[in-house]
């Protein structure tokens, strides 16, 4: 079952800002969410029934910090087609 929290940002990068013109939204999630998921944490929370939905999978970069190697979390990004009348009013720009 989806939850909001699995939602960790909106992206806000050049070529978000001009996809949302278009009235897509970039959104970053936890791996474990799904396209159904995310529809589901839209009508939900924000009212609004997404027209499409694709998903891209983001590996985590291997870093080296003093010598020592890690790695940066997973994560999944979200390219949310809405309907043009939708507007979510926490996203204004």
């Amino acid at each position: 079952m989806a939850d909001i929290t699995d939602i960790k940002a909106i992206m806000y990068t050049e070529k978000s800002l001009a996809l949302q013109e278009s009235g897509v939204i970039v959104v970053q999630t936890s791996p474990r969410m799904t396209k159904n998921g995310l529809k589901e944490v839209f009508r939900e929370f924000f009212g609004i029934n997404p027209l499409r939905v694709n998903s891209m999978r983001v590996n985590g970069k291997v870093k080296r910090f003093k010598g020592i190697e890690g790695k940066r979390p997973d994560t999944k990004k979200f390219y949310v087609l809405l309907p043009e009348d939708a507007k979510i009013e926490s996203l204004a720009v």
